[in-house]
């Protein structure tokens, strides 16, 4: 199995592909929440992207945006369904984690939704600490925010 990670930008089209399949998942597992959250998460401002390549097919994404000045924050993870269990998620935190340390960041932070329980244990599972809810995810039942400092 020949996989690769690239760096690109929001507008690579195997990126917007894979947003669009993770807002449908997110659709269904936020049900009434959904609009809320998805306000928070327009792609264009996103400069920082990575696509996860298995066999030339992109099946995996991530993103890191300028939360704080010596802050990134971790947006748009995904990993394909009949993908996951093979490690790419990890592959794909590990190089925006990389990327953020390059642009001398110091720390990464990230918001989840606890009904994603997948993602939950993943983000403890890479080292990531749960934090107070921060910015628009104050008081919202559903977000779990996490950091890791670089």
């Amino acid at each position: 199995m020949n996989t690769i990670v690239i760096r690109t930008n929001s507008e690579n089209k195997d990126f917007v592909n894979l947003v669009k399949q993770l807002d449908a998942y997110l659709k269904i597992t936020d049900g009434d929440e959904h609009d809320f959250y998805n306000q928070f998460n327009n792609i264009d401002v996103l400069q920082h992207v990575v696509v996860l390549y298995e066999n030339d097919v992109a099946v995996g994404c991530g993103a890191i945006k300028k939360f704080e000045d010596a802050s990134m924050e971790i947006k748009r993870m995904f990993v394909k369904g009949d993908k996951r269990g093979k490690g790419y998620a990890q592959k794909i935190i590990e190089e925006l984690e990389v990327w953020a340390k390059e642009l001398e960041y110091k720390r990464c932070v990230l918001e989840t939704g606890k009904r994603q329980k997948e993602a939950v244990r993943f983000y403890h599972k890479c080292n990531y600490n749960v934090i107070p809810n921060y910015g628009q995810y104050i008081g919202m039942e559903n977000s779990a925010c996490f950091e890791k400092q670089l």
